[in-house]
C-alpha cells in the first residue's frame, strides 16, 4: 500500500535536487542554465499540478473544508510561480544577481512551504485519503511529463 506523505515528501527532495543543480550551473556560468532552469519549472509545476488537480480536490471532497489548507497550499503556489516567472526573466537577461536574490526568496519560501505540508497537510491527506493512497499516488503520477 501507498503513502501519499511519503510519496510527496520524496518529490520534495527531487525537486530540491534539481534547485540546486540549477543554481549550480548559474554559479558555474554553464551552458545548459536554461535547461536546468526548465528542468526545475517542469519538476516544481509538475508537483503543483499534482496537488491542485488530484489531491486537494480530493482532500477538499473527502472533508468538506475547502477554503482551509489547499487555499493556503494554493496561494503559496501561486506566490512561487510568480517568483520562477521573474527568475526566468533574470536568466535570460543574464542578471545572476537579480537570479540569485529571486532564488533565495523562492528557497526559502519552499522550505516554509514543504514544511506545512510535510507536517501538517500531507499528514492529515493521510488521515483522510489513505485508504485511496493508491489510486490517488497512481493518478498525480499520470500527471507527470
Amino acid at each position: 500500500m501507498s503513502n501519499i506523505k511519503d510519496f510527496m515528501t520524496q518529490d520534495h527532495r527531487d525537486c530540491d535536487e534539481i534547485f540546486v543543480e540549477m543554481e549550480n550551473a548559474v554559479v558555474s556560468k554553464s551552458q545548459d542554465v536554461l535547461v536546468k532552469f526548465e528542468a526545475f519549472y517542469d519538476a516544481l509545476t509538475n508537483h503543483f499540478k499534482m496537488e491542485e488537480m488530484v489531491l486537494f480536490p480530493a482532500f477538499e471532497q473527502e472533508t468538506g473544508m475547502s477554503e482551509g489548507p489547499t487555499q493556503v497550499m494554493v496561494m503559496e503556489h501561486e506566490q512561487m510561480r510568480e517568483l520562477l516567472s521573474k527568475m526566468s526573466k533574470a536568466i535570460e537577461g543574464g542578471d545572476n544577481n537579480k537570479f540569485f536574490g529571486l532564488s533565495e526568496t523562492l528557497m526559502i519560501l519552499m522550505q516554509q512551504h514543504n514544511m506545512k505540508e510535510e507536517q501538517m497537510f500531507y499528514v492529515m491527506a493521510e488521515q483522510h485519503l489513505g485508504d485511496d493512497a493508491d489510486h490517488i499516488i497512481s493518478h498525480m503520477r499520470t500527471l507527470r511529463h
